[in-house]
C-alpha cells in the first residue's frame, strides 16, 4: 500500500497513543481513508497486521461505520440527507437535481471525476432541511435552484484548478 510518509508517521505515533493496540484501529482508518480516499482490501489487511489482528477485525469496522468507504469517490462528495425533515422539505428533488447537474446516479462517480452523490442518514440540521453536506461544509435550505448554483460552482472550481 501506497501511504505518504507524513500519514505512515502519524499512524506510527498515533499507535503509541494506546495500551492496547487494537483500539487505534478507528483513527488508523481515517487516516488511511483521508490519505487514499478510501479503504482497500489492502489497507484492511495492513492495518491488521500494524495492529497485530486479523483483517476481519478491521473489515467488520469498516463495514459496521457509515463514515468508511470501500472504494474510490469522484473528486467532490456531496451528500444530500434523506431522513424525514429532508425528505418532507424536497431532499428527494433537491438528490435527483444533482444527479441531472452532473450527469450521474448516486453512489456512483460521475464521467470525468467530478464528483459522486451520496443519500445519507441525518446531517444534524433538521430545522434547515433540506441540507447537503459538500466535503465539510454544510448547506442549508437547499432546493433545485440552489442545487443547480452548488453544481455550477463545484463545476467552475473544478475547471479552475484543471
Amino acid at each position: 500500500m501506497n501511504l505518504s510518509d507524513t500519514t505512515v508517521k502519524q499512524i506510527d505515533e498515533v499507535i503509541t497513543h494506546y495500551p492496547v493496540k487494537r483500539s487505534a484501529a478507528l483513527p488508523l482508518l481515517h487516516l488511511v481513508q483521508e490519505d487514499q480516499g478510501y479503504i482497500s482490501q489492502d489497507a484492511i489487511a495492513w492495518i491488521a497486521t500494524k495492529l497485530e489482528l486479523q483483517p476481519i477485525n478491521v473489515y467488520e469496522l469498516v463495514t459496521f461505520y457509515p463514515m468508511f468507504r470501500q472504494k474510490p469517490i469522484g473528486k467532490r462528495h456531496i451528500k444530500v440527507c434523506r431522513t424525514l425533515s429532508c425528505a418532507l422539505m424536497g431532499g428527494y428533488k433537491t438528490c435527483s437535481e444533482f444527479e441531472t447537474q452532473f450527469n450521474t446516479k448516486k453512489g456512483e462517480i460521475s464521467p470525468g471525476g467530478e464528483v459522486t452523490i451520496e443519500f445519507v442518514e441525518c446531517l444534524a440540521s433538521c430545522g434547515t432541511a433540506p441540507v447537503v453536506l459538500i466535503d465539510d461544509t454544510l448547506h442549508q435550505h437547499v432546493d433545485c435552484a440552489k442545487a443547480r448554483a452548488l453544481s455550477d460552482q463545484i463545476k467552475a472550481e473544478l475547471k479552475a484548478k484543471a
